[in-house]
Formats: structure tokens, C-alpha cells, sequence
């Protein structure tokens, strides 16, 4: 794997080819017919946006999705210029960027589009926008019996366009799909009521699981998110799309010191030797993102081989137990995330140890945690 030099203590390495696999992959999936909109918000959850951005459009991507306003424009200053979609919701403010960048915005109130319309006005232009329909997940968007009477109020802005409406589901991602099918009809419903009464020409609600299990909801297009970077959104959904996780997470071996039984490692003397024990520091820790849930609970790869995490995870330090790799020696690579040899420590595993979601495992990276971008196909 090919490493800066000098090699920084600490790498999250990102395959941009395994990225550009996975949106592929995805598009065999959807069918030549359906767009696919690549979600890269929460900085490409964790993986980097705008190397993210440019090898899923590079790979087929027709469109990028995104939940804040300067997400958006943080693409738009790196040179992308396709279409954007902000998912989230936004203040009055926030809308002169939001013209300013040729964003595509979510509107969900009538504040927000008065000062979006104004400012498109005041560049000559006329903006596309979206309206979330709230089918069930009750965070923003319209209720169904709002929706056309919004939809009346926003013909009064007349560099306002109306390009889409959309959901999002609930538990897609579970065994149980009965909340996601009435969603879903709640969704075909109200969407006929509004296209029956003003010209909307794009409908799009299907998340990764909806791609991987629910054919029937990919209408016009679909916004997978965590299965562009290798990772199923649950157990439960189906994995016949061959995805290759992009993210690895490197450390390596600062020091080994043989503690004596009865001493004790890290804050709280949570561990405590009973046996010699020979001890590995790893320079990483919570302040790199790191889950601190992980301390006593979670592993390392050393040599191919699994360590597990002893006392409490530091904020710059974790410490691993290498007695059983005899050979483990300062200056190894060590892996939190990702494989070496015939071992892989996956982020549902990680997510597992800290009591969490594997999508908080990768978006958790922070940005001291320096990120490599690797591919086969760069020049």
C-alpha cells in the first residue's frame, strides 16, 4: 500500500478505487434507467468529500447529496460542478450561499424560500429546489396534508423551480419492512396528489437498504450513502452487491514494556496485570476518533494477528496486550480498522465494541487523523 513519505504516526487510508467498485456495483443494482446520487455529507461520512465526490461522479454518480449548505459549497470551491442536493434543513442566512453556489436546497419553510428567491433574483437566476414529504420519520419535511398547500405558497416565487420531492425511511435497514411499504405508499400517494397539480419531474427516496432490498422504491433516483464506502447498512438487508469497505485506520507501535502482575494501565487502573504482561502503546486515541468505549473491550491488529485494548483509551494513547505476539516489536504497523494478513477488523465489529452504529465509527475520524487517498488508477 503505497504511504506518504514521511509515513505520519497515524493514517486513515481511503481505496478511492473500492469507492469507485461500490458505486458500480450500486448502478448494476438500480438498472440503466435510475439515477444514483451519491451522499458524501459528514465528510463523505468520515471517508473525505471531495476525493469521495469526484470518483463517484467519475464512476457514474449523476449527482452529489449532501445535508448542509456549506457542505455544498465546500464542493463548489474544490471546482465540482454537477449537481448538488442539500438534504438538511437551513435558516433564512444560509440561502445566500445556497444561490450564491448553484446549490439544489431542500426547502422546508417559507422563511427560507423568501430569502432564497430574493437572492436568486438578485443573480438572474432561477434555482431548482426539493420539498421532503415527512412519511414517518418526524424530523422536517411536510406532512402529507401540507404538502399541497406548500407547494401552492411556493408558486408565489417565481425564481423558485420545484425540480423534486422525496423521503427518507425509517427502518429500511431492518427485517421488517411493513413501516418502510406504508411510508413508501403514503409517499406514491402523496406525490400524485402533488404531480397531479404542478409539473415536479424527479421523485427519489430510496437510502442504501432500499437499494439492496426494495427495487420497487427507486422511482427517478436513489442516494446510497453507506454502502458507497464498502459497508452493508445492517445485518439484516440483503448482500448480494458486492461492496469493498474503502477505509483503513493505521497506528503502529510506539513502545513495549513487559509490565509485573499488579501494575496497572491507564486512567482508573481499569486493568490490572495478572501475569507479566507485555504492553504495546499505540500514539491514537479519542482525539483522533477513537470510540473511548473501546477501552478493556476493543482490538488491534499486529502482525495479523489480534490484540486487545487494555485500560482506558487515551486521548492521544491506547495501550494493546502483545504477550502472545512474542515478536511484536517497536515500530510495527498496527491496524484499528481494515485488514493485515488473513485478519480484517470490520466497522460493525469496532461499532459492536463501543455500543454504536458503524456509520458513527467512520464519521467519529477526526481531523487530526491525516487521510491518504490510494488508487490503482491515478496517473
Amino acid at each position: 500500500m503505497p504511504l506518504p513519505d514521511p509515513t505520519p504516526t497515524n493514517l486513515a487510508i481511503v481505496d478511492l478505487d473500492a469507492i469507485a467498485h461500490n458505486v458500480a456495483a450500486l448502478k448494476v443494482r438500480l438498472g440503466p434507467k435510475v439515477a444514483l446520487w451519491a451522499v458524501v455529507k459528514a465528510n463523505a461520512y468520515g471517508h473525505g468529500a471531495v476525493p469521495v465526490a469526484r470518483t463517484a461522479l467519475a464512476a457514474g454518480a449523476s449527482r452529489l447529496a449532501v445535508a448542509r449548505i456549506h457542505e455544498g459549497v465546500a464542493l463548489r470551491q474544490a471546482g465540482i460542478t454537477a449537481p448538488i442536493l442539500v438534504m438538511g434543513y437551513h435558516l433564512p442566512p444560509e440561502a445566500e450561499l445556497a444561490a450564491a453556489y448553484d446549490l439544489t436546497v431542500t426547502v422546508n419553510d417559507h422563511g427560507f424560500a423568501r430569502a432564497l428567491n430574493d437572492h436568486a433574483r438578485d443573480l438572474g437566476k432561477t434555482l431548482p429546489i426539493h420539498v421532503k414529504i415527512d412519511t414517518g420519520m418526524g424530523r422536517f419535511g411536510q406532512l402529507p396534508d401540507e404538502l399541497l398547500p406548500f407547494l401552492e405558497g411556493l408558486t408565489h416565487y417565481p425564481h423558485l423551480h420545484i425540480e423534486g420531492l422525496w423521503t427518507h425511511f425509517a427502518t429500511a435497514d431492518e427485517a421488517d419492512k411493513t413501516f418502510t411499504h406504508q411510508q413508501f405508499a403514503l409517499f406514491q400517494e402523496t406525490a400524485a396528489m402533488a404531480r397531479d397539480r404542478f409539473q415536479i419531474p424527479l421523485l427519489h427516496v430510496a437510502n442504501s437498504a432500499a437499494i439492496l432490498d426494495l427495487p420497487e422504491t427507486y422511482l427517478d433516483a436513489a442516494r446510497p450513502g453507506i454502502a458507497i464506502y464498502g459497508l452493508y447498512p445492517s445485518p439484516e438487508v440483503n448482500q448480494t452487491v458486492p461492496l469493498r469497505p474503502a477505509l483503513t485506520v493505521l497506528s503502529h507501535i510506539g513502545r513495549i514494556r513487559v509490565l509485573p502482575p499488579g501494575a496497572s494501565v491507564s486512567y482508573g487502573r481499569t486493568f490490572i496485570a495478572s501475569r507479566p504482561t507485555r504492553v504495546a502503546l499505540l500514539p491514537i486515541g479519542y482525539g483522533d476518533g477513537i470510540h473511548r468505549l473501546l477501552s478493556n473491550r476493543g482490538e488491534v491488529l499486529v502482525r495479523g494477528q489480534r490484540a486487545p485494548i487494555i485500560g482506558r483509551v487515551c486521548m492521544d494513547n491506547i495501550m494493546v496486550d502483545v504477550t502472545h505476539i512474542p515478536d511484536a516489536q517497536e515500530g510495527d504497523q498496527s491496524v484499528l480498522l481494515g485488514q493485515q494478513g488473513d485478519e480484517r477488523i470490520r466497522a460493525e465489529e469496532v461499532a459492536a465494541w463501543a455500543q454504536t452504529i458503524h456509520y458513527e465509527v467512520t464519521t467519529s475520524l477526526l481531523p487530526r487523523l491525516p487521510r491518504v487517498y490510494v488508487s490503482e488508477q491515478a496517473p
